[in-house]
C-alpha cells in the first residue's frame, strides 16, 4: 500500500496518464467522429468496430509501437530509488522477505497499469452504446492484450531497476531489454536451432493476434513467462544484495531460470498444446464452419510440403529466414489438425524470368545466379538442391515439377498417398485463401465435379488464349478463380462423336456460331430430360443458332442487341444489376449484390421466359430501365442508336442471366442461361473498366456452384457484419469529438493536481 501510494503520488506517473489520455481520447475521438460524420453525408457504414480499433486506420496498432515509451519513466525508480536512498537497509531490516518486497512494488505496478488503460476501458463502455451492435468482444481483448503487453514491460523495468542505483541508468537498460527483445526475433532465423529459440523471445507482435480478437494459449503463456521470469530474476538479485552469494552460483541460478522458462515456452508453442479462443463476433480469425467440417474428415496424416526455386520470382516468401511467417499462413488448419507436418524443398532451376535476370546481370548459369542470390541472402547454396538433384527428388516423390514451370508450389499430401497442388496465383493477393486451401483438401474426400465443354460450331475455346475464349476461367492455374482451383474437372465433349456420358455434372454451350446437326440436338434433349444441370450462353446476332437449342427451356434471346447511352462507353456495353433474389438464393452473390457492384456484358441480348415449358426462372442480373433492344444499329463504334419502338424496339429492364430449375424425378435440374457470353471471357475477366465495380468473376463462382449443387466453389465468407451504424447523430458529433478531447484528460490532470497540492500541503 506504501508503494502504490508513492507511485500515485508521483508527478511522473500522473504525467504519463496524462499523456497517454490525451493520445488515446484525441485518436479515438477522431476515429469516432470519422464515423459519424461517414453516416451523417448518408455513405454505408461497414464493420465500424473494426475500422475503428484494428483496421488501417484503426487506433489499436499504433498504441502498440509506444507503450515501452512510458514503462521506463514509470520503473526507473522502483528499486533504484531505493539503493540511491539508503531506504533499501530498512526494508531488509523489517519482517519482510524479498520476495514479499519484489511482488508487492509488481503488484503496485499492475494496480497503476489498470489506471493507464481506464480511458480505453471508458471508451469501451461508450462504445456499446454508441455503436449499433458493437463487438464488444474484439474491443476487450484488444484492451487485454495491451495491459499483458505493459505488464510485461513492467516486470521487465523492475528488474532493470533492481540492479542499479541509477534510475537514469534503470530507464536506459530497460529501454534496451525491450529494444534486444522486440529485434531478437530477427535473429538466426536461417538456422534451424537457433529460429524456434529466437522467435519465441521475441516480444514483438505479440499482442497482434489480441487487437484482432484472438486470445492463444501460446502468447498468454508467453506473457506470463516473461511476467515471472523477471520476478524471479530480481527476487534472486535482491537477495544476492541481501546476502552474499558466490558468483557462480549466482550466474547458475539466472541461468537456470531462463533455462526453465524457455522450455516451458517451447512446450507453449507445440500445436497440440495450444488453446484458442476468438472473441470477434463473425469469429473472424477461425477457419469457416466448412472448412472445420472438411478438416475434421480427414483422418490420419497430412503432410503439407512446399517447393522453393531459388529462381522463382515467389522465393523470398519461404526461405529459412521468412518460415516462421510462412507457417502463420495455415495456423487455422494447425489449430484443428496440430499433427499436420510442414516440409520445405530447396532447390534452384533457371526458368528464364527476365525480372530476376535483369537483376543478376553478369549470371548466366544457374549456378551462378543462386550463389549471387544466396550471397546476398546471406543463405548456405549447400542447403539447396542441383537441377539435376530435384528432378531425381521430385520423380521419386511422383511429382513433375516440368509440368509446373518449377514455380512455387505446396504439395498437400495424405498418409494415404493423395496428393494435390497449391500454387501462388497472379493477383494481389498470390497466396491461396481458405477458399482454395480447403478445396484442395475437400478434393482428397468427394469426387470433383466433371463440366464438359461442349466443343464445334466455332464455339469458345478452353485450350486458347484469345480475348474471346474461356481458357482463364476453365483451366489457367494461375488464376485463382479458375473452375480447376475450385474443385471441378475440366474437358471437352463432342456431341457429335459422343453422348453425355452419365458422371457428367455439368455442360457448357459457350456462343455455337452455326446450328447443331440433327444428332447433336437430340443428345443435348437426351441430357436435358434426363435432368442434367446446363450453364448456357448466347450473344446478340446468335438468336437463330440458339433460340432452338433452348426452346424446350422456355427461354429464348431477345431480337436484337441490348443498349443503353452512357457517356464515355459503348452504347452495347450493359452495366448489369445482381438482383436481390440472387443475391439471398446464391450465396456468393449476396456480398456484390449489398454493394452494389456490376457485371459488365459487351454486346449482350435481352431473356426472354415462358413458364408453360415446366422451368421456374429467377432473374440472377437485371439492366437499367433505360435500355432498349436496338434493332437496326450494328455499328455501336461510329453510329449512334435511336430507340424507335415501331420497329419492335422495347424499352424497359430486361434480365440478362436467368436462374432455371424443375424437379426431374427426385433430382432438382439447374440450368443458367446468359445472354452474354463475353462476361466470362478472357478479355473481359483482364479488363478494368472506368466508372464501374465489377465482379464478373462472381458469374463463374456462383454459376458453378449453385450448378454442383452447393458443392463447389466452397463458400468461406463470414457472417455479415452487424455493426453498420453509430447512434451518434450530426448534431451531436462535435460535442461528443471535443468531450473525448478534454474530459478525461482534464479530469485526470485535476486529480493529479489536487494530489500534489495537497501533499504539499501536508
Amino acid at each position: 500500500m506504501a508503494e502504490l501510494r508513492s507511485m500515485f503520488c508521483s508527478p511522473v506517473a500522473w504525467l504519463i496518464l496524462v499523456i497517454f489520455a490525451v493520445q488515446v481520447c484525441v485518436a479515438f475521438g477522431n476515429a469516432f467522429d470519422k464515423q459519424v460524420l461517414s453516416q451523417a453525408l448518408g455513405h454505408g457504414l461497414w464493420n465500424v468496430t473494426n475500422s475503428i480499433f484494428t483496421g488501417w486506420f484503426g487506433i489499436f496498432p499504433p498504441f502498440l509501437s509506444t507503450l515501452y515509451l512510458y514503462i521506463p519513466l514509470l520503473t526507473m525508480g522502483l528499486m533504484s530509488r531505493e539503493y540511491s536512498s539508503g531506504s533499501i537497509k530498512l526494508l531488509f531490516s523489517s519482517p519482510i522477505t524479498n520476495s514479499q518486497i519484489i511482488l508487492g512494488k509488481y503488484l503496485s505496478i499492475l494496480v497503476y497499469n489498470l489506471a493507464l488503460i481506464m480511458p480505453l476501458i471508458a471508451i469501451a463502455v461508450f462504445c456499446q452504446f454508441a455503436i449499433v451492435n458493437a463487438d464488444m468482444g474484439l474491443i476487450l481483448t484488444g484492451i487485454l492484450g495491451m495491459y499483458l503487453l505493459i505488464c510485461a514491460y513492467g516486470a521487465i523495468g523492475l528488474f532493470m531497476s533492481s540492479i542499479t542505483s541509477y534510475q537514469v541508468v534503470a530507464a536506459m537498460g530497460t529501454l534496451a531489454v525491450l529494444a534486444s527483445l522486440n529485434y531478437v526475433g530477427d535473429v538466426g532465423q536461417n538456422y534451424d536451432f537457433v529460429r524456434d529459440i529466437t522467435y519465441w523471445l521475441s516480444i514483438s507482435g505479440r499482442a497482434d493476434e489480441f487487437i484482432r480478437g484472438l486470445i492463444c494459449s501460446e502468447d498468454v503463456i508467453y506473457f506470463f513467462i516473461i511476467i515471472c521470469m523477471f520476478i524471479v530474476l530480481s527476487i534472486l538479485k535482491l537477495n544476492s544484495n541481501r546476502s552474499k552469494v558466490p558468483a557462480k552460483k549466482a550466474w547458475s541460478l539466472y541461468g537456470s531460470v531462463i533455462l526453465a522458462a524457455v522450455l516451458v515456452g517451447y512446450v507453449s508453442t507445440l500445436p497440440s498444446m495450444k488453446v484458442y479462443h476468438d472473441s470477434t463476433a463473425t469469429k473472424e480469425n477461425t477457419l469457416t464452419v466448412e472448412s472445420q467440417n472438411i478438416v475434421a474428415q480427414l483422418e490420419g496424416g497430412l503432410t503439407l510440403t512446399t517447393y522453393v526455386n531459388l529462381l522463382d520470382r515467389n522465393y523470398t516468401t519461404a526461405i529459412p529466414a521468412n518460415l516462421k511467417g510462412d507457417e502463420e499462413r495455415f495456423e487455422r488448419y494447425l489449430r484443428f489438425k496440430p499433427e499436420m507436418e510442414m516440409k520445405y524443398v530447396y532447390y534452384y532451376k533457371d526458368i528464364q524470368d527476365e525480372e530476376l535476370d535483369f537483376r543478376l546481370e553478369g549470371c548466366t548459369t544457374a549456378r551462378e545466379k543462386a550463389e549471387r542470390l544466396c550471397n546476398i541472402q546471406e543463405m548456405d547454396i549447400d542447403k539447396f538442391m542441383t537441377p539435376e538433384e530435384i528432378d531425381a527428388y521430385a520423380k521419386e516423390q511422383g511429382l513433375d515439377l516440368q509440368a509446373e514451370g518449377y514455380h512455387f508450389i505446396r504439395v498437400l499430401e495424405r498418409e494415404n498417398g493423395q496428393k494435390n497442388i497449391l500454387r501462388m496465383y497472379n493477383d494481389m493477393e498470390k497466396h491461396p485463401s481458405e477458399t482454395e486451401i480447403s478445396t484442395a483438401m475437400k478434393r482428397f474426400l468427394v469426387t470433383s465435379p466433371r463440366v464438359a465443354f461442349i466443343s464445334g460450331h466455332e464455339m469458345r475455346d478452353i485450350h486458347q488464349s484469345g480475348e474471346r475464349d474461356y481458357s482463364h476461367f476453365a483451366e489457367d492455374i494461375y488464376f485463382r478463380q479458375s473452375l480447376w482451383n475450385q474443385g471441378f474437372q475440366v474437358e471437352n465433349l463432342s456431341l457429335e462423336t459422343d453422348s453425355v456420358p452419365a458422371d457428367i455434372n455439368i455442360i457448357v454451350i459457350a456462343e455455337p456460331r452455326t446450328q447443331f446437326s440433327d444428332v447433336e440436338k437430340s443428345r443435348l434433349k437426351s441430357y436435358i430430360d434426363r435432368g442434367g444441370n446446363m450453364f448456357i450462353l448466347g450473344d446478340a446476332r446468335r438468336q437463330e443458332v440458339v433460340n432452338p437449342l433452348i426452346a424446350q427451356l422456355g427461354v429464348q434471346l431477345m431480337p436484337g442487341t441490348l443498349v443503353e447511352m452512357k457517356e464515355n462507353d459503348s452504347p452495347s456495353l450493359i452495366v448489369g444489376n445482381l438482383t436481390p433474389e440472387a443475391g439471398q438464393r446464391f450465396k456468393p452473390y449476396w456480398r456484390p449484390q449489398m454493394f452494389g457492384f456490376k457485371v459488365t456484358m459487351p454486346d449482350a441480348t435481352g431473356l426472354a421466359f415462358d413458364p408453360s415449358k415446366g422451368f421456374n426462372a429467377m432473374p440472377v442480373v437485371v439492366t437499367d430501365s433505360i435500355c432498349w433492344n436496338e434493332m437496326q444499329t450494328t455499328d455501336f463504334l461510329d453510329d449512334t442508336p435511336q430507340y424507335n419502338p415501331e420497329t419492335g424496339e422495347v424499352q424497359g429492364t430486361f434480365a440478362t442471366i436467368l436462374a432455371l430449375d424443375r424437379k426431374v424425378g427426385d433430382k432438382e435440374q439447374r440450368i443458367i442461361v446468359a445472354g452474354d457470353a463475353d462476361c466470362v471471357s478472357n478479355g473481359e475477366m483482364g479488363r478494368s473498366r472506368n466508372g464501374y465495380t465489377s465482379t464478373n468473376f462472381t458469374v463463374i463462382t456462383g454459376t458453378f456452384r449453385w450448378l454442383s449443387g452447393d458443392e463447389y466453389p466452397l463458400y468461406t465468407e463470414r457472417p455479415r457484419y452487424e455493426d453498420n451504424a453509430v447512434t451518434i447523430g450530426r448534431d451531436a458529433r462535435k460535442t461528443v469529438r471535443y468531450a473525448w478531447y478534454y474530459l478525461i484528460p482534464v479530469v485526470l490532470f485535476t486529480t493529479g493536481m489536487t494530489i500534489r497540492i495537497r501533499r504539499k500541503r501536508n
